[in-house]
């Protein structure tokens, strides 16, 4: 369906050089990342909770979606060599996490489209399939106002995910779609728990191959992936940080994903998600990724003294 929808009106350009790396004409302060903090009492748990509440992205009133089982990833308008990398670096970082990467010729759930005109293009997209941006089930996007910044701004790389919320135990839709009837889930009622969690189902990432010329290709890769895999906030401030989200302001700094990337990623996935209080899950993604953190700084260590 999007590959159809996608060639339906595709204007092909050249593949473009995204190859070349330009160092920061200034400096900026040292960003914290993982390795650099000494765990005594809760500093990483107040850093991390910080980080989560400024990248986190959700759907509207609803909690932090995940990729359910796995994903394909489909590259389209750059040169074979580039979209093979792009697609097995995301799929690489999707196995990571526990993901199944889609086998050759699947069905694309992340489709990854390069343009030498990224604003003219998602605004054709969007108004040749708009409900494959715009489902119309409650709790599947971040509603109109975001909608109209994926349509208009300005940046190297933009995202729109479509989430839904289902029943974790069957995994079917928990929500009544258009023109569709009420699901019929068997949801058992609970104060503390619920059964309904939430699903990313399709991710529409669109590079601006003009504004990414100062990054590396595995830069550009890594960043793809991180926002393919989790629902992450376009305007989210993360200066204070070591993560591959800085990556156009600064690309000499962070040359692939970080400990903090790593660990939000695990951590995300991880996560069994069965609070009822969103804000209670919201501690759960914490928790489970100051115990990624952990294991990662236990890993270097064991690596270092071998």
């Amino acid at each position: 369906m999007l590959t159809a929808a996608l060639a339906s009106l595709m204007m092909l350009t050249t593949g473009q050089d995204i190859m070349s790396v330009q160092d920061p004409s200034v400096p900026q302060p040292p960003a914290v990342d993982l390795e650099d903090i000494v765990v005594e009492g809760r500093p990483l748990e107040d850093l991390t909770q910080t980080f989560v509440r400024e990248v986190a992205a959700p759907a509207r009133n609803r909690g932090m979606a995940r990729w359910r089982d796995g994903l394909c990833v489909g590259v389209a308008n750059l040169q074979p060599d580039m979209a093979q990398y792009i697609t097995d670096r995301v799929s690489t970082v999707a196995r990571d996490v526990g993901l199944r990467p889609g086998e050759p010729g699947c069905e694309p759930h992340v489709l990854i489209v390069a343009t030498i005109d990224a604003s003219t293009f998602t605004r054709q997209f969007v108004e040749a399939r708009p409900r494959l941006f715009r489902v119309g089930g409650s709790g599947m996007d971040r509603g109109a106002g975001a909608f109209k910044a994926f349509i208009e701004n300005d940046q190297p790389v933009r995202w729109w995910n479509v989430s839904v919320p289902v029943n974790d135990e069957t995994g079917l839709i928990a929500v009544r779609l258009p023109g569709e009837e009420a699901p019929r889930n068997g949801v058992q009622p609970s104060r503390i728990t619920t059964q309904i969690v939430d699903d990313t189902k399709r991710s529409f990432i669109i590079v601006d191959v003009d504004k990414t010329k100062d990054v590396s290709l595995e830069q550009l890769a890594d960043y793809i992936a991180f926002v393919a895999l989790a629902q992450v906030d376009p305007e989210a401030d993360t200066s204070g940080y070591a993560t591959i989200l800085n990556v156009f302001d600064d690309p000499a700094q962070t040359r692939t994903l970080t400990n903090w990337d790593r660990a939000y990623l695990q951590g995300l996935y991880d996560t069994i998600r069965r609070r009822k209080n969103f804000g209670a899950q919201r501690t759960e993604v914490v928790d489970s990724i100051v115990r990624v953190h952990q294991q990662l700084t236990t890993e270097t260590d064991a690596a270092t003294n071998d």
